[in-house]
């Protein structure tokens, strides 16, 4: 088997969406029929595994059949936490090598801070995707501003993560430009926001100066968490999946999924099928 694509979701900063986001690719890639594996290295939180248990569960009470990643084996997740970041690492190489042996696409969500694990997890990856909300606040992470004129000053604390994670991909493969890195604006309030414009072009120029691309994210919606109970995504909806009641919101969202999956290089699967909202 080849070597595996390894997609990481990060950014330092909580609150951005990272799991919501992460769910949804890993359901779009089940969805193309591509098996994929997760590592959830929130390891206190854990959503993107509690969503899976929460899928497996609504499945088996459903008499539905859903799509599954396969989940190495960390053990718990809050005891993980405390434990020293010898032991965390071991288990981490662990479960990557499971992961490996077993996926075409490992997806890993990383936590809102720095940590050995999400370091270790950036170099591995062939594919960043960080998402950030629609605010100066999350811009911060990556490029800092004048306070006065709010020219782009340098880049932030994220981006000199991610450039570390280039150089050892560099250093230990050979591959300068191995791993491809794009920005999604998540959460995006339905009516534009007054800062936007001003926000999108100082994204533009750090994505020239650090070297990211820009793709599209997913809006504010509530649909999106109205389905995490039962683990499912608007990838998941058909006519013998319809835990609510299937609306025009739906669809979009749907399209919205559609376009981060193309924009990331991945392929659609069901998304590209028709979903009828309900009359």
């Amino acid at each position: 088997m080849a070597d595996p694509t390894v997609i990481v979701v990060g950014n330092e900063k909580g609150g951005a969406g990272k799991s919501t986001l992460a769910i949804h690719i890993v359901c779009g890639l089940l969805h193309a029929g591509r098996s994929v594996a997760i590592i959830d290295l929130d390891l206190r939180q854990r959503s993107m595994a509690k969503f899976f248990a929460n899928r497996a569960a609504w499945a088996e009470g459903h008499g539905q059949s859903l799509p599954m990643p396969f989940e190495p084996d960390m053990g718990d997740g809050k005891a993980l936490a405390k434990a020293d970041e010898t032991e965390q690492m071991a288990r981490f190489d662990a479960a990557f090598a499971a992961a490996r042996a077993e996926a075409e696409f490992i997806l890993i969500d990383t936590p809102g801070g720095d940590t050995l694990l999400s370091r270790t997890a950036h170099g591995l990856a062939d594919q960043i995707v960080t998402p950030m909300n629609d605010s100066f606040v999350d811009f911060d992470l990556l490029g800092q501003i004048d306070p006065v004129t709010l020219d782009l000053l340098k880049p932030s604390i994220y981006s000199e993560s991610v450039w570390e994670a280039r150089k050892h991909r560099a250093v230990t493969e050979g591959r300068a430009a191995a791993i491809d890195w794009i920005v999604v604006t998540n959460r995006l309030a339905v009516a534009a926001a007054r800062n936007r414009q001003r926000l999108e072009e100082r994204m533009e120029k750090l994505a020239r100066r650090v070297g990211f691309r820009m793709g599209p994210g997913l809006r504010d919606r509530v649909i999106y968490r109205e389905l995490f109970p039962f683990g499912l995504s608007v990838a998941d909806l058909s006519n013998e999946v319809r835990p609510v009641a299937v609306s025009l919101a739906h669809v979009a969202a749907r399209q919205e999924l559609r376009n981060l999956m193309q924009a990331l290089g991945l392929d659609g699967g069901s998304l590209n099928a028709p979903l009828d909202a309900a009359a």
